[in-house]
C-alpha cells in the first residue's frame, strides 16, 4: 500500500509498523511532526505518547521504558542532541531492553536553529549506529530497521533525518501497524542497569567489542551499496546520494558510485572501491565524516589516491542541493558548470526579515520593558518567537534554551551595573529556564526575568507544555502555576501582567526593576494566532482624522499598521489588541464595532 506521506509522517508511520509503545519528545523543527503525527495515528493503540519538558528527560523516559521490554523513541532536532547527551553517552554502555531509536533531526543550513552541527558525530563519539535517510521511504524503512538493530545489539540506535527529508513529501510503501505487546515489566540487573564505575568498565568494553559486528552488519544493509565502474569514484551519504546519482545521469559521467546511509561507515566497501579508482570525490552534508575514514583507509589500501570533498569541491555549511553537487563533478571532470538563475532579487522585492506576528503579544511586553529599563539596560534573551524582537532593541543575547538567565547572572556578577531584564518563554522556561531561576536566586543576582507566557510553545506549532493542562493527545492535566514555580525556586517578588494592558505592565516592570534582588515578570497573554485561526477578533480599531503623521505607531512595528500618504493606516491583519491606540500621542487611533 502507498501513500503520500510528509518525510516526518513517514517516520511516524514506520515506528508504528514496527509497534514502538512509547514516544516521547520535546518539540523542534524539523522534528516536531514525529510526535504529532503518531498523536493522529494512535488510535486505540495502548501507545503512550508526550511532549517531555526537555530532550534529557525525553530520552530517558523512552531508556526506562526500553527497560521494561516496551519498543521506545525518544525524538528531538539536534541542538536538543546536546540536552540529552549526558543519557545518551551512558545508554551506549547500559543498552536497551526492547529497541530504543533515537531520533535526532539535523538542519543544515539553519533554516529554524541556531547552529548546524551534525549529530553524526554524536553516534560516532557515543559508539552507537546511526542511520542516514535520503528520502521519506528511507526515513520510513529505517525507523523499522533502527528499531530491530537496537534490539539485535543491545544498543540505542539513531535515526537522523534532515530538514529537506523531514519536510520532504513522497509516496511511500507502508503495511499494517504491529500489535503493541502490552504485557511488560522491569527485569532487575543492576550491573547492566547501574552505572557505577565498576559495572561501566566492562560495560564499555562490552560496547567496544560490538562494533566489528555492527559494521559487519550495516555492511550488508539495502542503504550501503556498492556500483563499480570507472576509475573515478564518488561517495555519497543521505540525501546527497541522490543528488549524486542525478547529477552523474545528467552529465552523463560513468563514474564508480558509493552511497552510504548507515553508520559506522561500511569499511570493507570503501575499500573496494578504493582498491578500484584512482581519485575519489566525498560528498556529505556538513561535517567530513565519511571523508576522514577515507582518507585513513586509503592511508593503508591505495595511499596515492586523490580525495577531493571538504577542502575545496563541497562546502562544510549550509545544504547541499543538485547544482552544487553537478558542479562538483563537473569541476571535477572539466565540464561546464551550471549558472544557478540569478536576479537582483533586492531590486524586486523589498527585504523582509522575521517578524513577530500583527497583534503579538511578545511585542508589546517588549516595548513595555524598553520604557522602563531604557536603552542602557542589557536584555538577555532566548530561543523562541521572541528572539524575533531583536530589532525593537531588547534581545542582546541568544545562546541555547533557558540561557538567558544564566548569562544574566554572569552578565551581573560579571561587573555590570546597569539594570539586567532577561526574557524567555513560558515553554523555554519549563524546558531549561527553571534551573537558571534557581541558581540566580542561590547566588542573589539582582536581575529581572521575563518568563513572556503565551500559553504554547508557539515557535515549533503550538504544542503543549505542562503550563497549558494537556497532555500531547489533548487530555486534561495538572497545569504548573509558573507562578508558584517562580517562589518557589527563589524570586523575591513575582509579578504577572496583561501585556495588552501598557500602563499596568510597565507599572509592573518598574516594580521589578526597583526591587533590591531578584525579579520576575510573567506577561501573561495566548498566542495570537489562535485567535486569528479562529476568526475571532474581539476589537477592530482605525485611523481618525486626528492622526498626525507623527510615525510612533508605524515605528512600533506591527505589520498590521501601515502609512499611506501622510497619515496612519489599519490593514486587514489587525487582531485588535489595541496597543496602538495606547501609544497614539494624538489618540488618533480609535475603536470601532467590528
Amino acid at each position: 500500500m502507498r501513500e503520500y506521506l510528509l518525510g516526518n509522517a513517514a517516520i511516524a508511520k514506520g515506528l508504528l509498523e514496527a509497534g514502538i509503545g512509547l514516544a516521547a519528545g520535546y518539540p523542534g523543527t524539523p522534528s516536531s511532526e514525529i510526535i504529532e503525527g503518531l498523536v493522529e495515528l494512535k488510535g486505540d493503540l495502548p501507545l503512550h505518547i508526550e511532549w517531555s519538558v526537555n530532550e534529557k528527560v525525553a530520552l530517558e523516559v523512552a531508556a526506562g521504558a526500553s527497560w521494561t521490554g516496551c519498543r521506545s523513541v525518544a525524538t528531538m532536532k539536534h541542538v536538543g542532541l546536546n540536552v540529552a547527551a549526558d543519557p545518551f553517552m551512558t545508554l551506549a554502555y547500559l543498552g536497551v531492553g526492547a529497541g530504543l531509536l533515537v531520533i535526532c533531526a539535523d538542519d543544515p543550513f539553519c533554516h529554524s536553529s541556531q547552529n548546524e552541527q551534525d549529530s553524526r558525530r554524536f553516534a560516532q563519539f557515543a559508539s552507537i549506529p546511526c542511520l542516514d535517510p535520503a528520502d521519506p521511504q528511507e526515513a520510513r524503512d529505517m525507523a523499522i530497521y533502527g528499531l530491530e538493530l537496537s534490539e539485535k545489539f543491545n544498543i540505542p540506535v539513531m535515526l537522523r533525518p534532515t530538514t529537506r527529508v523531514s519536510h520532504a513529501r513522497a509516496d511511500v510503501e507502508v503495511s499494517q501497524d504491529r500489535p503493541i505487546p502490552v504485557e511488560r515489566r522491569f527485569v532487575k540487573n543492576p550491573a547492566r542497569r547501574v552505572a557505577l564505575p565498576s559495572h561501566a568498565r566492562p560495560l564499555h568494553h562490552e560496547l567496544l567489542a560490538k562494533q566489528p559486528a555492527i559494521e559487519e552488519e550495516l555492511e550488508g544493509c539495502p542503504w550501503n551499496r556498492l556500483t563499480l565502474r570507472g576509475e573515478t569514484g564518488v561517495i555519497a551519504s543521505g540525501i546527497a546520494g541522490l543528488y549524486a546519482e542525478e547529477a552523474l545521469t545528467d552529465l552523463d559521467l560513468d563514474h564508480t558510485l558509493l552511497r552510504i546511509g548507515a553508520y559506522p561507515a561500511p569499511k570493507k566497501l570503501i575499500c573496494r572501491m578504493l582498491e578500484h579508482v584512482s581519485r575519489v570525490l566525498v560528498i556529505e552534508e556538513l561535517e567530513p565524516v565519511v571523508e576522514e575514514q577515507v582518507a585513513m583507509l586509503a592511508g593503508k589500501i591505495n595511499p596515492s589516491i586523490q580525495i577531493l570533498g571538504k577542502e575545496k569541491e563541497i562546502p562544510r555549511e549550509g545544504e547541499l542541493d543538485l547544482i552544487t553537487v553537478r558542479n562538483a563533478l563537473a569541476r571535477m571532470n572539466g565540464l561546464g558548470i551550471m549558472e544557478r538563475a540569478s536576479f537582483a532579487a533586492a531590486e524586486i522585492v523589498p527585504p523582509r526579515p522575521p517578524a513577530l506576528c500583527p497583534g503579538c503579544s511578545h511585542r508589546a511586553t517588549y516595548y513595555a520593558m524598553r520604557r522602563v529599563y531604557g536603552k542602557k539596560a542589557i536584555y538577555p534573551s532566548d530561543i523562541g518567537c521572541y528572539t524575533m524582537a531583536v530589532g525593537m532593541g531588547t534581545v542582546d543575547t541568544c545562546l541555547c534554551m533557558g540561557a538567558s538567565i544564566s548569562l544574566a547572572s554572569g552578565i551581573r556578577f560579571g561587573g555590570e551595573t546597569e539594570g539586567i531584564c532577561a526574557s524567555l518563554g513560558d515553554s523555554t522556561f519549563l524546558h531549561g529556564g527553571m534551573t537558571g531561576l534557581l541558581n540566580a536566586a542561590y547566588n542573589k543576582a539582582r536581575i529581572t526575568v521575563t518568563i513572556l507566557d503565551n500559553s504554547t510553545t508557539a515557535m515549533t506549532g503550538h504544542q503543549p507544555h505542562p503550563g497549558t493542562g494537556v497532555t500531547a493527545t489533548g487530555e486534561p492535566t495538572a497545569q504548573v502555576s509558573l507562578e508558584e514555580l517562580a517562589r518557589a525556586l527563589g524570586a523575591g517578588l513575582v509579578e504577572t501582567v496583561d501585556p495588552y494592558d501598557l500602563e499596568g505592565t510597565m507599572e509592573g516592570f518598574q516594580r521589578a526593576k526597583d526591587f533590591p534582588g531578584l525579579s520576575v515578570v510573567i506577561a501573561r497573554q495566548p498566542c495570537v494566532i489562535k485567535a486569528r485561526r479562529s476568526g475571532t477578533r474581539p476589537r477592530a480599531f482605525k485611523v481618525s482624522d486626528e492622526c498626525q503623521g507623527c510615525r510612533i505607531c508605524v515605528e512600533y512595528g506591527c505589520p498590521a499598521i501601515e502609512f499611506e500618504g501622510e497619515m496612519a493606516k489599519i490593514n486587514n491583519l489587525c487582531t485588535g489588541c489595541g496597543i496602538c491606540a495606547q501609544i497614539c500621542p494624538s489618540s488618533a487611533i480609535l475603536e470601532v464595532e467590528r
